[in-house]
This record gives structure tokens, C-alpha cells and sequence, in this order.
């Protein structure tokens, strides 16, 4: 396996940790919400899709093929995408009531986008 596969197997393993650690917060009601756990919100858990993604990731990762790389490309990319989504999603304030972003979103973010790049900068197999 190549160095970017192992960054980016390290990288998606990340967001799952990430999923279970506090996103957001929101003191005035004593609410602390989870990627996986939004009691007391409309946020669902999204960290559930999270955990999904980079699992495929993962698995794909170890799989040499150029088709295996191009189902990783768009695992990837949704991957990103959805991550950027729940940080847009748990950080904006809604009716006066501004939460307070927990640094595991930030670095689950951080983490899908080294997933993604990974995905982009790794050799396929012919």
C-alpha cells in the first residue's frame, strides 16, 4: 500500500473517532450534541453517514483497481462533502441561539478533505 493509502486510511479511521466526540454545544440549554447523538435537536445524526463513508473508504483503499479507485474518488468527494455540510450544519445559529462548534467538527472536516486528497493523489492499479 502506498504512503497516501495509509494517510488515508489514518485520515477516514479519524472521522469515525471524530463522530462520537462532541460536535456542538449549546450552553443556555445544557445541550451537547454528538455526530451521532442529536437529542433535543432537528440535526438527526449524520455522523452515522460519516462512519458509512469511511468504512467504504477504508475498504476501497485496500482494494487495488481503477475501478476500486474511481468508486473511492466519489466515496471520497461525498465523504467532503457531507462533513462540510455537518460543519455548516452544527456551527450556524438559529433563532438567536448561537451553539458552540466542538473542535472534533472541525477536525472530522479536516480529516474527510486528507481523505479526499488521498483518494485524488494515489496511484491506481491497471
Amino acid at each position: 500500500m502506498s504512503k497516501t493509502g495509509i494517510i488515508g486510511v489514518l485520515a477516514a479511521l479519524l472521522v469515525i473517532v471524530c463522530a462520537f466526540f462532541p460536535w456542538s454545544v449549546i450552553e443556555s440549554r445544557h445541550l451537547v450534541f454528538t455526530g451521532v447523538n442529536g437529542t433535543g435537536s432537528s440535526y438527526g445524526e449524520p455522523g452515522k453517514l460519516n462512519i458509512v463513508l469511511s468504512v467504504m473508504a477504508i475498504i476501497l483503499f485496500l482494494v487495488k483497481n481503477s475501478w476500486i479507485s474511481k468508486i473511492n474518488l466519489f466515496v471520497g468527494g461525498f465523504l467532503a462533502a457531507w462533513t462540510l455540510r455537518n460543519m455548516l450544519l452544527y456551527a450556524r445559529c438559529e433563532m438567536g441561539e448561537c451553539p458552540q462548534p466542538g473542535v472534533a467538527l472541525y477536525i472530522s472536516l479536516a480529516a474527510a478533505l486528507v481523505v479526499f486528497g488521498c483518494v485524488l493523489f494515489t496511484r491506481t492499479g491497471k
